[in-house]
């Protein structure tokens, strides 16, 4: 499950349980709405609470962020403590335009995405 918080250009992303790939999806369509407005936006994943992803959401989040939109963000924050998704956060940064950064804590996150 996800909840989507929208800003002015920050979008916050929180995942508990399983992400999905209907997860993905919602996200995924909110992100074009936001998209259309013609500005950067910038992003902030908060992963705390994510169990588990399947391998259909990774195709997805590959497909959307490296082939259709590395160019669209601006900045991208992931808050996790987990090291696998730091390393794939980092590695992300080879198909992404877009400043990604790895946070332990969330008020840290948010106060390098809003500046």
């Amino acid at each position: 499950m996800i909840t989507i918080e929208d800003k002015t250009n920050l979008v916050n992303i929180a995942v508990m349980g399983d992400f999905t790939l209907a997860d993905f999806k919602q996200f995924e369509e909110h992100a074009l709405y936001k998209l259309k407005s013609g500005d950067k936006t910038n992003l902030i994943f908060d992963l705390r609470g994510m169990i588990d992803y399947t391998t259909d959401v990774a195709w997805e989040e590959i497909k959307f962020f490296s082939r259709q939109h590395n160019h669209d963000f601006n900045k991208i924050a992931v808050v996790t403590d987990d090291q696998w998704l730091t390393w794939q956060a980092w590695l992300s940064r080879l198909f992404v335009d877009a400043d990604i950064r790895v946070f332990n804590e969330y008020t840290d996150a948010q106060n390098w995405a809003k500046a």
